[in-house]
C-alpha cells in the first residue's frame, strides 16, 4: 500500500458501527464544526453541484430529533412492536449528536447523482469523526420522519432527508469486523502490471 494513502485507508479499516454511545464528546464543539465544514467543504459532487446539505444536531437538539423519532414511531407501529424498537431509539439518543445529510430537489438526471455526494460526505464525516475518537452508526428513519423534522428544525421543503450519522463516545468493546466477500468477487483488475 502506498505511503500516502496509508493514514486514509487506516482510518477507512478502522471505522465501524458503534450502537453503544454516551453523551460525551473528546473534542471541543468547534472543532465537530470545523471536520464537518471540512467534509461539506472537500467533498466532490456530480458537475460541482454541491447539492449535499447537513445539518448538526449536538446536546438538547440531538435528543430533540430523536424524541421526534421514537414519537412517530410509536404512533405508526404501535405500543407492543415499539417494545423492542424503543431501546434502540434511546440507545441513538443517549449519544452526544447527529448529522443528517439532506440535499434539495435538482433536475431529474442529478438527482441519482445526489444521492451519490450523499452517500461521500456520509463516509468521509463517518470516518473524521471516528479518527477524533468518537463511534458512530448510520440511520434511516426517513421518510416517516420527514415532516416533523422539517417543523422542528426549520428544514426547507424541497431537502430530502437521506440518513442521520449518530456519534458518542463508544461504550463497550470495539465491534467485531463483519465477514466480507472473496476480494476477487468484488475487484476485477484489467490491463495492469501486477
Amino acid at each position: 500500500m502506498p505511503a500516502g494513502s496509508s493514514a486514509f485507508l487506516a482510518s477507512l479499516a478502522n471505522r465501524r458501527s458503534y450502537y453503544a454511545l454516551r453523551s460525551a464528546s473528546p473534542i471541543p464543539d468547534s472543532q465537530i464544526r470545523s471536520i464537518l465544514s471540512h467534509v461539506m467543504l472537500t467533498t466532490p459532487s456530480a458537475f460541482n453541484s454541491q447539492s449535499t446539505r447537513a445539518i448538526l444536531l449536538l446536546k438538547e437538539e440531538h435528543q430533540k430529533f430523536w424524541q421526534i423519532v421514537k414519537d412517530v414511531l410509536l404512533a405508526r407501529i404501535g405500543p407492543e412492536r415499539f417494545a423492542t424498537t424503543g431501546p434502540k431509539l434511546d440507545g441513538f439518543k443517549a449519544a452526544y449528536g447527529t448529522m443528517k445529510e439532506k440535499f434539495p430537489s435538482y433536475a431529474e438526471n442529478f438527482e441519482p447523482w445526489s444521492e451519490h455526494t450523499s452517500g461521500m460526505h456520509q463516509l468521509n464525516a463517518w470516518v473524521a469523526l471516528e479518527a477524533e475518537g468518537f463511534g458512530a452508526n448510520l440511520q434511516h428513519y426517513n421518510p416517516i420522519i420527514d415532516e416533523k423534522v422539517q417543523a422542528a428544525f426549520d428544514v426547507a421543503k424541497e431537502w430530502k432527508l437521506r440518513s442521520q450519522l449518530v456519534f458518542g463516545m463508544p461504550e463497550g468493546n470495539s465491534p467485531v469486523p463483519k465477514d466480507k466477500l472473496p476480494l476477487d468477487t468484488l475487484l476485477k483488475v484489467l490491463g495492469a502490471d501486477l
